[in-house]
């Protein structure tokens, strides 16, 4: 069966075209500044692997779905003859709330629940939306899932997730920590639980998915126990724009000294502060470790506060799961950056923890073990793979 994976985000709209029997990857692109003077289509052509690029208007995501539509099915580029070939789309949405602790096949009702949700994900789940209503239209007859961000963190125990904020808050406005990457999470996992030796229902893991955004999920008998994001992705630890935790009175201080609304201040916490904020320069850890690299002091100050805010999180979930059996690094800086996964193992030396340095220098956006055969946690780089995942349970679904 062939399965369409739709990633549909407020400017873009990122796609992949499953072979489910194989897991192959049969096509896959790009659809970006939707809206935006200067939209394009990336993609890799399904006949010659050959990376392609078409610049022309896509007013809203139904003009670029079916940009996606027309490589997919081109003679010279495509995939597939015709959208019959497509047996369903997966969709990725961010925010589910409790209403979602699984991937659903979408109807009316699943999207009303999405809508109630977008207050929680409001730059989200209405871009999302828009790639279901847009496949909805053009392939009315394909059966259409969702995969949420959030839903593999709702085995998270109350004491986990609830706020030391009022309980009527949490009661009328289901103000509680929700988690986010739940895909990648979750597929990670179940990787590393491999690495445990042990049955994945007595396994302790935990994953850094650490990338322009990250977030640290503690995983125990192969379920979410703790994430380190909230109830927005702006909890948790320092990320390429995102301040990560503060004092919440800083919002307010801040709004007081310099006359802004909390929007403008939440606005500024979002996009201007994390490495970006802290280094001046950039929110990229490869400029920021270049930074490190020339002595630059503010990207030294922002590599090391980055690699801190994970040391604590990771610290936290050692104890609320009283051991940890494998450590695994996911996503952009995960995957890539040795000398963040470095720094950060440095301060696990008490667990027995030893890193192989030539292992780690020399692993980049592949699957290997970067610590010791004497180390007593074993810690491995495992590229995710939400796509892939997000096919599978749309599988699931639809069989």
């Amino acid at each position: 069966m062939k399965i369409l994976v739709i990633n549909a985000g407020s400017t873009s709209l990122k796609y992949q075209l499953i072979d489910s029997d194989s897991e192959q990857v049969l096509a896959k692109g790009l659809c970006e500044r939707i809206g935006i003077d200067g939209s394009r289509i990336k993609y890799d052509s399904s006949k010659t692997g050959e990376k392609k690029e078409k610049v022309f208007d896509m007013p809203d995501h139904g003009v670029a779905l079916q940009a996606v539509i027309d490589v997919l099915v081109s003679p010279e580029d495509g995939a597939i003859s015709s959208l019959a070939e497509i047996d369903a789309v997966g969709h990725r949405v961010v925010h589910g709330g409790e209403y979602f602790s699984s991937s659903v096949v979408v109807d009316e009702d699943v999207i009303k629940k999405i809508e109630e949700c977008s207050d929680l994900a409001p730059l989200h789940n209405p871009a999302n939306l828009l790639g279901i209503r847009a496949c909805q239209k053009l392939m009315p007859d394909t059966p259409q899932c969702v995969t949420f961000d959030t839903a593999f963190h709702q085995t998270m125990p109350e004491k986990a997730y609830i706020y030391g904020i009022p309980y009527s808050y949490y009661e009328k406005y289901k103000v509680r920590r929700y988690g986010f990457h739940g895909t990648s999470h979750s597929y990670v996992s179940k990787i590393a639980a491999k690495y445990a030796d042990k049955p994945v229902q007595d396994s302790k893991v935990i994953v850094c998915h650490i990338g322009g955004g990250a977030s640290i999920t503690a995983v125990q008998g192969g379920k979410s126990v703790d994430t380190s994001m909230g109830l927005t992705p702006l909890e948790g630890m320092i990320m390429a724009t995102r301040s990560g935790n503060i004092d919440p009175a800083i919002i307010q201080y801040i709004a007081n000294k310099e006359d802004k609304s909390v929007d403008e201040v939440l606005n500024i916490l979002n996009k201007q502060s994390g490495l970006q904020g802290l280094s001046e320069k950039s929110g990229d850890m490869r400029d920021i470790n270049a930074g490190v690299d020339a002595g630059d002091a503010k990207c030294k100050v922002a590599f090391d506060t980055f690699v801190y805010s994970a040391v604590k999180i990771i610290g936290s979930y050692v104890a609320s799961m009283n051991g940890v059996d494998v450590i695994a690094f996911t996503a952009g800086v995960g995957e890539n950056d040795n000398r963040a996964r470095k720094a950060i193992l440095e301060n696990f030396s008490y667990l027995g923890i030893e890193v192989d340095d030539a292992v780690n220098d020399a692993t980049h956006g592949s699957e290997a073990v970067i610590s010791t055969p004497d180390s007593k946690v074993k810690v491995v780089v495992i590229p995710t793979n939400e796509e892939l995942t997000i096919a599978r349970e749309t599988l699931e679904l639809i069989k």
